[in-house]
Parts: C-alpha cells; sequence; structure tokens
C-alpha cells in the first residue's frame, strides 16, 4: 500500500514540541496547511511595511524578515507597551519534493501568505501499462482456418 508523501511533517513535529516549550509566539503566528498540490503558510503581520519583509531560500531554508517601526516620540511616556516592535524573523525548513522556484507570496490586511506548490516529480501519477497481442499458436490458427 503506498503512503502519501508529506514533506511538512517532520517540520509540523518540531515547531509543535517548540510551541510546547514556549508559551506565545509574539513576533509571526503562523498557519500552515495542505490544499490541493500547494501548501500554505499565512503568518500575521498587522502594523508591517509591506517593503520591510524580505522572504528568503537556502538549503531548504525558507526565512521570513519584517520589520514594524515604532511611530511614538523617542520622549514619550509610556503607561502600557505591548505591541512588539523592531524586526521580526521566523524559519521554516522545507522537506523534499517542493518547487522552491515557484514559491509565491502576497500581503493583505496584514496576513503575509505564502504558497508553496509540490514538485511535479513528487506528485503521485499513474502509470499505464502498455500491451500488445501474443500471437496465437499454430494449432490454434489451423482451426480457425478450417472452420472458415
Amino acid at each position: 500500500m503506498a503512503t502519501r508523501y508529506d514533506p511538512f511533517r517532520d517540520m509540523d513535529r518540531w515547531l509543535t514540541n517548540a510551541m510546547r516549550q514556549v508559551p506565545s509566539s509574539p513576533g509571526m503566528p503562523l498557519d500552515l496547511f495542505r490544499q490541493g498540490e500547494n501548501f500554505i503558510a499565512r503568518m500575521d503581520l498587522p502594523g508591517v511595511d509591506p517593503s520591510s519583509i524580505d522572504i528568503d531560500v537556502e538549503d531548504r531554508t525558507l526565512t521570513v524578515r519584517a520589520e514594524r517601526r515604532s511611530d511614538v516620540a523617542e520622549d514619550a511616556q509610556w503607561l502600557s507597551h505591548e505591541r512588539p516592535t523592531g524586526t521580526f524573523a521566523r524559519q521554516l525548513s522545507l522537506g523534499n519534493g517542493l518547487a522552491l522556484d515557484r514559491i509565491e507570496a502576497s500581503y493583505a490586511d496584514g496576513v503575509l501568505t505564502l504558497t508553496i506548490p509540490v514538485a511535479e516529480e513528487a506528485k503521485p501519477r499513474k502509470i499505464e501499462v502498455s500491451h500488445t497481442a501474443s500471437p496465437k499458436p499454430a494449432a490454434v490458427e489451423q482451426k480457425e482456418s478450417a472452420s472458415a
């Protein structure tokens, strides 16, 4: 029985273990799922200037960096400061079987969406079996000629 190949299985296990150790990841919360022949990663980046978003892929590691700048004067007296500012980064280890040269990114309403397609060679495919008629034995051919 064939099993379905999932290049993110190990990464998901790693992320699950990491999230157990860290109570929250305020910089870039992530949703990751498969939809058809693509993996979709959505990261919350509210208040980030889209021109500050930098995405790199090197040695099967995808890195996302973004910056949220503070628009408050330096001499302001803070009463509450819960919204983080500065540069944030998140890395994803990508498995084999993904088309790294066809990754697409879009940013809308504070959410960065990465579409990571499955490579053609990793997609399941049907293999057609070719066949040819086998030659009939001579005895069968003689019977057919006699009956005709």
